[in-house]
């Protein structure tokens, strides 16, 4: 069974030979860590990074147009991101719709050559799809592609109030973000992606970004309408957020999410495991800010293994995904990887 196949059967609890694993690593991880040390820890893992190959040091990344230091970038929706850090995705601080005065010359970019975020080359993902069949080919929109991009065009308070005050023109506002997803979507489907994946933050520390009810009026049915595309031809439907989601979930889940990408602690492992264990497929996202940072190998273990034997069942319903970003002792990355192999074989 290939890797396509492992993920595919996880995700419609068909019993897959193992529980996949994701082990991300941001970029600026490359700075923050002596990258010898970096790159043999993913050579000791080959479950986890089965095709690494070690490059010549040092190691350079490129880093995205929006996650580069003292390099304000205007997206393509005009919205202008800066960071401090080399790697660390930025901050929106310039608003194209601050003021709506502006709105009637406003328009949505184009969904044929950009992402929203930087140039898409549509004929290159198609032969790439096309040329490795037994590859699993995940597709989706930007991260932050409705709310989020609402806030970044609009600002963050500036679109709260304009759901307070009922607005007009943020309904205008909606359709143009969502007809430029739309095109995205259908472009990913023509090109036969496995999975859509639509992502953004709707969480904080403590309840969500925005209220239930704004969710349900403003955002909610956006979701659905550009989610349809896809579960219409049968395509599973994944969709994250980070944050404490658990009063916009049965929402987020109404629109037909097949597999629900949430982060354990702030939610809650046990609330995760009653609510979707051997119902809905949970891609887990493993704390980065309490165990795994401030913890020890042996309770990094026990939080892996009792997420696992919670959540998952023998016949699937679980993925699980780690975020490396600086700041994680490195006896505790890996740790984070021997249990994340350790624990792939769960119910083998």
């Amino acid at each position: 069974m290939n890797k396509k196949e492992n993920y595919l059967r996880a995700v419609r609890f068909e019993r897959p030979d193992y529980i996949p694993m994701t082990f991300g690593m941001n970029d600026a991880c490359y700075q923050a860590y002596p990258q010898e040390a970096l790159f043999e820890l993913m050579e000791q893992h080959p479950l986890l990074f089965p095709d690494f190959q070690k490059p010549a040091l040092p190691f350079t990344p490129e880093f995205a147009s929006v996650a580069r230091k003292d390099a304000p970038y205007r997206d393509d929706f005009g919205c202008v991101w800066e960071t401090t850090v080399d790697g660390i995705t930025g901050t929106v601080t310039g608003h194209p719709l601050a003021d709506w005065n502006n709105f009637a010359t406003y328009q949505a970019p184009n969904p044929d050559v950009c992402m929203g975020i930087g140039p898409v080359d549509w004929k290159k993902i198609q032969d790439e799809i096309q040329n490795t069949p037994d590859e699993l080919h995940m597709g989706g929109l930007r991260h932050g592609h409705t709310f989020l991009q609402l806030c970044d065009i609009r600002g963050y308070e500036n679109l709260l109030f304009d759901m307070m005050d009922e607005e007009p023109r943020l309904w205008e506002l909606i359709q143009l973000v969502e007809e430029f997803n739309l095109g995205i979507i259908r472009h990913y489907l023509e090109c036969g992606v496995d999975v859509m994946t639509y992502g953004e933050d709707l969480g904080m520390q403590v309840g969500p970004m925005l209220s239930p009810d704004q969710f349900r009026t403003y955002i909610k049915p956006s979701y659905q309408r550009i989610i349809r595309p896809a579960k219409e031809k049968g395509i599973p439907i994944h969709m994250h957020s980070d944050g404490d989601i658990r009063t916009l979930v049965d929402d987020l889940i109404d629109g037909g999410v097949e597999i629900i990408n949430l982060q354990d602690l702030v939610n809650g492992i046990d609330w995760i495991a009653e609510r979707f264990s051997g119902k809905v497929c949970v891609d887990l996202d493993i704390d980065r800010q309490k165990i795994t940072r401030f913890g020890t190998p042996k309770e990094i273990d026990e939080l892996i293994r009792k997420e696992v034997s919670s959540i998952a069942t023998p016949q699937g319903g679980l993925t699980m995904i780690y975020g490396l970003y600086p700041g994680i002792p490195l006896e505790n990355v890996k740790a984070v990887m021997d249990s994340m192999e350790k624990y792939m074989g769960f119910y083998d």
